[in-house]
């Protein structure tokens, strides 16, 4: 039998906020079958591959039920499921069942930093991170690749070297990628040890009774619709923890300008955490932002709604600030990225808007 491939925990090994989901891309692909024998008994799902597929882990078989990739008869299942006789199981990744190579791509990049151990980069807003299913050029890996092409020692192909964390295509701002295994490991303890400094700005929907807050609520896939996240009690054992701090900037009557900073990072932490206490992000398409969710219902407030979304067409969400330790000189790092130029408009329209309003 085949191994479970090293790729299945892409999904939720790297902790940061808005990893892309592997889901949201429309195929999916058959990497590993088997039908139960008829004579089989009711066995756990994740112990049943561990007997039939060989050299992987319980705990990697559980990550691949968890992102959706483990199917019975087509559906998918968690990893306490019990097979029966007969079933089929499959795992289904979102890349077809064929090794693939990063090619380097000459595309631009806004390098902030940049040492013999790392680099910061300053993405913008509609580049895929990493190559997928329908994405296998043109992302910030490719442009990493071709950046570091005269780097002997970097092999844009090896997982002990690259990106250390992930945004959104659509979440502009700030992210660390090493160029070493040694700064790799130190980098990605710091993510697991919360010791990194990470802010966001974000423009979200309604206003806020409070100056600043916390939400805490584990995060993990929405049973309803695979393509979202969604937040489940601290106490249960469904998704993973996550907290996320707020604090507002600006308040535009409908909508409010906030800083979040992270204590954790899941996958859309900010965006599905906001949602969840009511202030889903402004235009953010996969939450129902790019809804018309505060306001009043006259022809020229829709036409400003959506003379908003054309300046900023995605979700109102950038990687503002990253702080970290430098893995080789012990030196604390600390980078700003200013509101690129759609957001900044997008709160200067707001602006005008609210001060004209409530002169």
């Amino acid at each position: 039998m085949n191994s479970l491939p090293e790729d299945i925990d892409l999904l939720d090994e790297l902790p940061e906020d808005d990893i892309e989901l592997a889901s949201e891309l429309s195929e999916e692909h058959e990497h590993w079958r088997i039908v139960a024998d008829k004579g089989q008994s009711p066995m756990r799902i994740d112990k049943f591959l561990m007997d039939h597929m060989g050299d992987t882990s319980r705990n990697r078989i559980q990550k691949a039920a968890e992102a959706g990739c483990i199917r019975v008869d087509g559906r998918p299942v968690k990893s306490n499921y019990k097979v029966k006789p007969l079933e089929v199981v499959t795992l289904v990744l979102d890349h077809p069942k064929r090794d693939w190579e990063i090619v380097p791509e000459e595309i631009p990049l806004d390098v902030v930093y940049e040492d013999d151990a790392l680099l910061v980069i300053n993405k913008p807003a509609g580049l895929v991170v990493h190559p997928g299913c329908g994405n296998y050029s043109g992302t910030l890996v490719n442009a990493l690749a071709w950046h570091l092409r005269g780097n002997p020692d970097f092999d844009p192909n090896d997982p002990t070297v690259g990106l250390v964390h992930r945004i959104d295509k659509d979440t502009s701002g700030l992210l660390v990628v090493a160029k070493t295994p040694e700064a790799k490991t130190h980098l990605c303890h710091q993510f697991f040890v919360k010791s990194t400094r990470r802010q966001y700005d974000a423009l979200v929907w309604g206003n806020f009774a409070e100056d600043e807050g916390r939400i805490e609520g584990n995060i993990g896939r929405n049973p309803k619709d695979r393509l979202q996240m969604a937040v489940f009690s601290p106490d249960s054992e469904v998704g993973k923890p996550a907290v996320t701090h707020y604090r507002v900037v600006e308040r535009f009557g409908h909508v409010t300008h906030v800083e979040c900073q992270l204590e954790t990072g899941r996958t859309h932490q900010i965006r599905v955490h906001m949602k969840h206490i009511g202030h889903t992000l402004f235009n953010d398409e996969r939450y129902g932002g790019d809804q018309i969710l505060r306001g009043d219902t006259t022809a020229s407030y829709r036409a400003f709604i959506h003379n908003c979304f054309a300046l900023c067409p995605r979700q109102a969400l950038h990687a503002r600030t990253l702080g970290f330790v430098h893995p080789q000189t012990g030196e604390e790092l600390f980078f700003n990225s200013p509101l690129p130029d759609d957001m900044s408009a997008l709160l200067e329209k707001w602006r005008r808007r609210f001060v004209t309003t409530h002169e």
